[in-house]
């Protein structure tokens, strides 16, 4: 057989060979492990917090005070399949721990519990609610959950304060099992790793619970129960707790997740390769007899091809590595933002950009920002509106964008502007954002008068809140502290409902009161804001402090009845009146010299004190 058609063959008849083994319906399966948690693929909401690769669920607070947080795995994770009418079988593993940061305290609750939801929006109230509903509505929120509950709660039918249990969509469970009967305390502050399996063909849940690391034989919670019925298609993961009048704080430290089972069909293939006899070729080579001549001929045709060969050969490698390395260059860029997106934003193409901005018609724009302008999109993948901000072409705007796209990639809050893809192609620079349909706080109060009447005081001090807590994130939550010094009213956004969305990673403060307003909280508000504006910076309030007089978690903050007055403080020996007086000659020029970074004009002085 020629060596060419017998490796042709052998090609062909493997591709055969894998195709009619392939079924045609296929399994998913998904699977996770996080030995140290980041923000990459995770979301904070409320109180959670994100410390040394451990998230923290609620405040830490020697105190006894309410708290609430959650965090979610950014994607979402398919349960259930209509075509194929499957369900998918899930096992997850975790560990976490139960403190107290006041031990002396008697303090406890409420506890923890893992969940599946249809939305990445779960968040409740703080108190016996597990972070999981809303006091006020306690069947609004969808979810399956394994609750490890530190409080008696006979609203909910809790056995003790030291149980865990199944609730679906409620929180009284549908059964429990005490811990204390295996000999664990889930308030001990031990590290406790917890087993989750559910077989969705045996239709049995099981939960395994220990604080050697060591997964026992014997289950704690054994629950016959079919989920099919609770799962949607997609479902979002998750832990949520809360506290109410509490020093308890709940870590996670690990988390790994394994889904299985659920089938997708496969697209049929019309024309799949068929092994024949065609394939190999039958004709016999027939041996003839050769003279010396030809001989020699072979010989020399032989060495030339065994000189030229390599060289050939070498050429080739030479032509093909240049070939790649210039391609390398020129998707260098591309590949090392996507090494920083990996489970992050989308990856648009330019063209579909330009035609959902309309080739970048300026009737697009809908606003200027310090690197580029921002477009309205219609996005006709999806069948939604989003904002495309256009960078410069220059340096300047390169580096601001690869920084940007770096930074915002890995922040996860309810109020940031969410980051939904990013196009770096023909020169250009785009970020896509979620399109906020009332734009900034800017325009509603002092250009769009047909929505002022809209903008409420609720929705003022609601606005209010939620800049401080994602303040609080990105000063002292977020793994990468983000400083923005860029404040001003046009980069907050608001979104259908009027929360303020945080854009370009800054925060802004709105004065402007309506008629109809609460005035004890107009009161809180402006003393918190006089606090922020203490000329002596360490009595201002951290941000985390604010959110929480904010929402009546702390005590306010006293503003002093007489105006502070501005101080410095320098090793040199010049009094205040010395620096900022004009005397002629040299002795103004040689302290001028002395402390050049400080400048004071005698109105602003005295404007101050």
């Amino acid at each position: 057989m020629n060596p060419r058609n017998h490796l042709v063959f052998l090609m062909i008849s493997f591709f055969t060979f894998t195709l009619l083994r392939s079924p045609l319906v296929s399994s998913q399966d998904i699977s996770f492990h996080f030995s140290s948690l980041s923000l990459r693929n995770l979301t904070l909401l409320g109180d959670s917090y994100l410390r040394n690769g451990i998230i923290g669920l609620t405040r830490e607070s020697g105190v006894p005070s309410s708290s609430s947080g959650t965090v979610i795995y950014n994607t979402p994770i398919p349960f259930f399949d209509r075509a194929t009418n499957s369900t998918a079988s899930f096992s997850t593993r975790f560990s976490f721990t139960v403190n107290n940061v006041n031990r002396e305290s008697s303090s406890f609750g409420d506890g923890l519990s893992f969940f599946l939801s249809p939305d990445d929006q779960t968040l409740g109230s703080p108190g016996g609610y597990l972070g999981l509903v809303n006091s006020s509505q306690l069947t609004k929120n969808k979810f399956i959950a394994i609750e490890f509950d530190t409080r008696l709660d006979l609203h909910f039918n809790d056995p003790n304060d030291n149980h865990i249990g199944l609730d679906i969509d409620s929180l009284t469970s549908i059964e429990t099992a005490d811990c204390t009967s295996i000999g664990i305390d889930l308030k001990s502050e031990s590290l406790i790793t917890a087993w989750i399996d559910y077989w969705n063909d045996g239709k049995n849940l099981k939960v395994f619970l220990s604080d050697s690391g060591y997964k026992p034989t014997n289950p704690l919670l054994d629950v016959d129960t079919d989920l099919s019925g609770y799962f949607q298609e997609e479902m979002y993961l998750g832990f949520s707790a809360s506290t109410e009048g509490s020093t308890e704080t709940h870590f996670i430290e690990n988390w790994s997740f394994t889904s299985f089972g659920i089938r997708h069909p496969n697209p049929r293939i019309k024309n799949p390769y068929n092994v024949t006899d065609n394939t190999v070729s039958k004709n016999p080579s027939i041996g003839v007899p050769e003279d010396d001549h030809n001989k020699n001929h072979h010989k020399k045709i032989g060495l030339a091809i065994g000189i030229l060969g390599p060289v050939f050969f070498c050429g080739v490698l030479v032509v093909f590595g240049y070939i790649s390395f210039k391609k390398w260059k020129g998707i260098k860029t591309d590949m090392n933002i996507q090494a920083e997106l990996l489970t992050g934003p989308k990856q648009f193409s330019y063209k579909e950009l330009k035609t959902a901005t309309n080739g970048f018609h300026s009737s697009r724009i809908i606003g200027h920002g310090a690197f580029g302008s921002v477009y309205k999109a219609y996005l006709a993948s999806s069948g939604t509106t989003a904002a495309v901000k256009r960078s410069k072409h220059s340096h300047e705007g390169k580096t601001e964008f690869l920084a940007e796209l770096s930074i915002i990639a890995c922040l996860r809050h309810k109020n940031l502007v969410p980051l939904q893809g990013w196009c770096v192609e023909k020169g250009e620079l785009l970020l896509v954002y979620e399109f906020m349909p009332y734009g900034s706080i800017d325009k509603v109060l002092y250009q769009d008068s047909e929505h002022w009447s809209f903008l409420q005081w609720s929705h003022r001090y609601n606005i209010a809140t939620g800049l401080a807590s994602v303040l609080t994130y990105l000063h002292q939550e977020c793994e990468q502290q983000v400083i923005h010094r860029d404040i001003k009213a046009s980069n907050v956004m608001l979104d259908a409902n009027f929360k303020a969305r945080l854009g370009a990673i800054c925060d802004a403060v709105d004065k402007r009161l309506n008629n109809e307003f609460d005035r004890e909280e107009v009161r809180k508000l402006l003393a918190v804001g006089l606090s922020c504006a203490n000329p002596d910076s360490e009595k201002r309030p951290s941000m985390r402090r604010v959110f929480q007089i904010l929402n009546n978690e702390a005590e306010e903050i006293k503003v002093p009845k007489v105006k502070p007055m501005l101080s410095f403080s320098s090793s040199l020996p010049l009094s205040l009146e010395d620096i900022v007086s004009s005397s002629d000659g040299e002795e103004e020029e040689d302290a001028s010299r002395m402390v050049p970074e400080i400048s004071i004009d005698r109105s602003i002085a005295r404007a101050s004190i």
